[in-house]
């Protein structure tokens, strides 16, 4: 089930938000409303914890992290990694990265096996990726864009990328990382996937904008409803 969300007024539910099958971080100060969304869908369970990164809101867009592990940034401080080792479970790493990139989150897309990284990534850095989240780490772009963590969301069961990526990259991509992949939009027609959706094994969150096409596309490609309903929610939401 995909649910819509919205932080204070913006769709962009990925910029706020980083959701894993082993825990959810949402930004600080934001309205009550958003993380009462996640709250009702995943605190039953996994941890939703509050946090800052550096002192900014953007969580989404600046670490990266699965089930095994939590990539954070440089800027972050020694405060925000005491709260988050203590608020997340025991099994997940907590670890800081020296890279010129900071904005991992726009930079790398993984689930709980692959990773893809941006191609100007430091070697370091892709060490510490398939060290720290146990992935195997392929160097890719997602229709000649660099920022495979803004135009790619990827889970255990599948994955959703630009709406522009050719067919051969696409097949290419689901070949390399051995999960089905589809092209689509999010938030009425927006291009940049990751900040427009988050998800895991067994839910997903996107923008307030996104129309129920969209959802539907969503929902199909990363599981998350009973076969033939994809269509059916689409055509309720268009009738109301």
């Amino acid at each position: 089930m995909a649910v819509r969300a919205q932080f204070e007024s913006s769709s962009e539910v990925g910029v706020f938000s980083r959701l894993t099958n082993s825990y959810c971080l949402v930004a600080l100060g934001g309205s009550e409303n958003f993380y009462s969304v996640f709250e009702a869908e995943l605190s039953k369970h996994i941890p939703v914890v509050h946090t800052s990164i550096g002192g900014t809101r953007i969580v989404g867009r600046v670490c990266v992290g699965n089930r095994h592990g939590l990539l954070v940034p440089s800027i972050t401080t020694d405060q925000e990694i005491m709260h988050l080792r203590n608020h997340l479970p025991d099994t997940v790493k907590v670890q800081k990265v020296e890279e010129r990139l900071s904005a991992l989150g726009n930079c790398i897309a993984c689930n709980d096996y692959v990773a893809l990284v941006h191609t100007d990534l430091d070697r370091e850095t892709e060490e510490v990726i398939a060290d720290v989240l146990k992935v195997d780490v392929f160097r890719a772009t997602i229709a000649q864009n660099v920022l495979v963590g803004s135009y790619c969301v990827l889970t255990n069961q599948g994955g959703l990328v630009h709406a522009r990526t050719p067919m051969q990259d696409m097949e290419e991509l689901s070949q390399l990382i051995q999960i089905p992949l589809t092209a689509g939009t999010v938030n009425r027609g927006s291009d940049i996937i990751g900040a427009g959706v988050v998800a895991n094994d067994w839910s997903a969150f996107c923008g307030m904008d996104t129309t129920a096409t969209e959802i539907g596309v969503v929902e199909n490609i990363f599981k998350l409803q009973s076969p033939g309903a994809a269509m059916q929610s689409a055509l309720i939401d268009t009738m109301m």
